[in-house]
């Protein structure tokens, strides 16, 4: 009795670690890509053209800053019709290499901006001018699905 019990034990055991490296040598079909910042936008009636203007100078400026000191990978700008009165119309996106480095990064980010567009009340400013033409809805924090196992 005692020699059925340790046999049947030991083949529990042989299949737990069978099934483990079979775990284990699972090949995935995605990876984990580039992570980007999407800030989600609703320009208010009229003010298009302004808020235009405002991203392709201002806004345009700080994303090829950071791009050219190395810490955002690109930038783009969706836009799209809005759904509802409470809907975005635009979605402003920022590409990092990874969670790491877009953290690592956040002291020269904010130091490098603080010397493009000055102190923090200039730069309070310009979030109190933008909040007429426009309004955030939200912002989300995501990462890129690439549809192919890791090479």
């Amino acid at each position: 009795m005692r020699k059925r019990r340790l046999v049947g034990i030991c083949a529990a055991v042989c299949l737990l670690l069978l099934g483990a490296s079979v775990f284990a040598q699972m090949v995935r079909p995605t990876h984990e890509g580039t992570v980007w910042t999407l800030s989600f936008i609703r320009v208010k009636a009229g003010m298009g053209p302004a808020y235009d203007k405002y991203l392709a100078s201002e806004w345009k400026k700080e994303q090829e800053a950071l791009k050219a000191a190395g810490i955002i990978l690109s930038y783009k700008v969706i836009g799209t019709e809005a759904h509802s009165p409470t809907d975005w119309d635009l979605m402003l996106m920022t590409e990092y290499k990874d969670l790491a480095s877009f953290e690592a990064n956040q002291d020269k980010a904010d130091a490098l901006l603080q010397k493009m567009f000055g102190g923090d009340e200039k730069v309070m400013q310009g979030f109190k001018d933008r909040s007429e033409i426009r309004e955030v809805l939200g912002t989300r924090l995501a990462r890129e699905i690439i549809l192919e196992p890791k090479k």
